[in-house]
């Protein structure tokens, strides 16, 4: 097994990264609002209240990475 081979696969999903990204905009923005509304002033991010935005985005991503894949 060739130790070589994992890094040569993590450093190309990390290029596609922001290629992946720009393809889930729209989810991005929303998870990112969302975790923006819920912690204004001082309080901190709890678990699960941008949960929904989150999933959203974590599918968009999921799909965009099988497109590439192909």
């Amino acid at each position: 097994m060739s130790g070589s081979n994992v890094w040569s696969r993590s450093r190309e999903r990390m290029r596609l990264f922001p290629e992946l990204f720009a393809q889930c905009a729209g989810e991005a923005t929303v998870y990112g609002k969302c975790v923006a509304a819920t912690t204004t002033g001082r309080q901190e991010l709890q678990k699960d209240l941008c949960a929904k935005e989150f999933q959203a985005l974590k599918s968009c991503f999921a799909n965009a990475a099988k497109k590439k894949a192909k």
